[in-house]
């Protein structure tokens, strides 16, 4: 995969080249993990930070194929539902940071883990395939769908090394790496979302889908999943924040969704634009260098697309130096494209209490697509995809 341009243009271009090969041509090939990946649509890296919607991928690829898209348009589903059920179950994604801790601790005293965890991650541990998707993880900010859950239960079940570590590997590397689905496809592999069902590579489903590139020896024969405790019961779906138009606003872009526009559409008209950003918080350790490149120009791009190319960008530690500039420009309300759980959400959360010292409102709002989808996030994916596909 060549390195993606961090524009909507960009974006919606690759979905319209993509777009005649949605239907049957995606079920039929999708599991395959080829060079160059044709056969899939590489669309996540605008899709994860909103650079294109997931509405608008859905109408696209319906209104080209009909119900032959199904099958593509599942896998879009899958974003909205990760997010929704982690927003309902915020306590996993504070439980995933905490175990990440934990193994982080491990590595410092157990010389063995961190020999075994260093190999995985450098590509070094001499199981076919393995080794070359680390790599490519590294050299491009991707991998096939399929690549990362063999990837995942051979780090889990045959490698044997904390999931919380290769999910966080994921995360750093991964330009479309996402809070939700990230952690919680790990947890999936594990055996954590559904419980006690785990997902075990083969070495014959990994020739079969890469057409004899890979065939690893020696991979586990089973996955006993770890010990975890029962998911939280869910909590009520958020509904947003009501925007005062009337009121003098300050446009806040972030990471999570740069195409804010939408509220534009609805008559917002603020008299200020920034944006904030937040990469670094993904991790404890460092974020790569390609994600930090896509999101900075992702976020350029949404500036320019506003009006604002010069507008301020704070990042993630600087919430109360955005709340002054806010105060300075005047505004009584800050209106932001509402943040799933995560570094952003956690961020706000922070600038909701500066903010509310200087008598600024902090105003999420949340898209018609969360807002109708996030409710059936409630179960496991394909009661949801009854609800929101019909």
């Amino acid at each position: 995969m060549t390195s993606p341009i961090p524009t909507r243009t960009a974006g919606l271009e690759r979905l319209h080249a993509f777009l005649p090969r949605a239907g049957r041509d995606y079920a039929h090939f999708r599991n395959l993990d080829l060079p160059g990946h044709l056969h899939v649509s590489c669309l996540s890296p605008w899709l994860r930070h909103r650079l294109v919607t997931e509405a608008e991928v859905i109408a696209a690829a319906r209104g080209r194929h009909g119900s032959a898209a199904d099958r593509f348009l599942a896998e879009v589903w899958w974003r909205t539902y990760w997010k929704g059920w982690l927003e309902l179950r915020p306590g996993v994604w504070a439980a995933y940071r905490q175990g990440l801790t934990a193994a982080l601790n491990r590595l410092a005293v157990e010389p063995g883990l961190a020999a075994r965890a260093e190999a995985a991650m450098r590509g070094e541990t001499e199981i076919d395939g393995f080794d070359d998707w680390a790599r490519e993880l590294v050299d491009t900010g991707y991998l096939h769908n399929h690549a990362r859950m063999w990837f995942a239960s051979i780090w889990i079940f045959t490698l044997r090394l904390p999931w919380e570590l290769g999910a966080d590997f994921f995360l750093r590397h991964l330009i479309d790496g996402d809070p939700a689905s990230n952690t919680l496809s790990w947890r999936w592999i594990a055996g954590l979302h559904t419980t006690g069902k785990t997902y075990l590579a083969t070495a014959d489903n990994i020739a079969q889908n890469t057409r004899g590139r890979f065939r690893p020896k020696g991979l586990a024969t089973s996955a006993p999943p770890p010990a975890a405790p029962s998911h939280p019961a869910p909590l009520p779906p958020p509904a947003g924040d009501w925007v005062d138009p009337d009121l003098p606003t300050l446009l806040l872009v972030t990471e999570e969704d740069l195409c804010p526009e939408f509220l534009l559409h609805a008559g917002l008209r603020p008299s200020a634009v920034a944006a904030l950003s937040d990469v670094s918080g993904r991790s404890p350790l460092a974020v790569a260098a390609p994600v930090h490149r896509f999101t900075e120009g992702a976020i350029a791009d949404a500036l320019a697309r506003l009006g604002a190319p010069e507008a301020p960008i704070f990042r993630g530690g600087e919430t109360a130096a955005l709340v002054a500039h806010a105060a300075r420009e005047g505004v009584r309300q800050i209106v932001t494209p509402y943040a799933p759980v995560g570094p952003i959400a956690a961020r706000l959360i922070e600038l909701s209490r500066f903010a509310d010292a200087q008598g600024i409102a902090l105003v999420r709002a949340l898209r018609p697509h969360d807002h109708a989808a996030w409710p059936h996030a409630t179960h496991g994916f394909f009661r949801f995809r009854d609800a929101v596909m019909g």
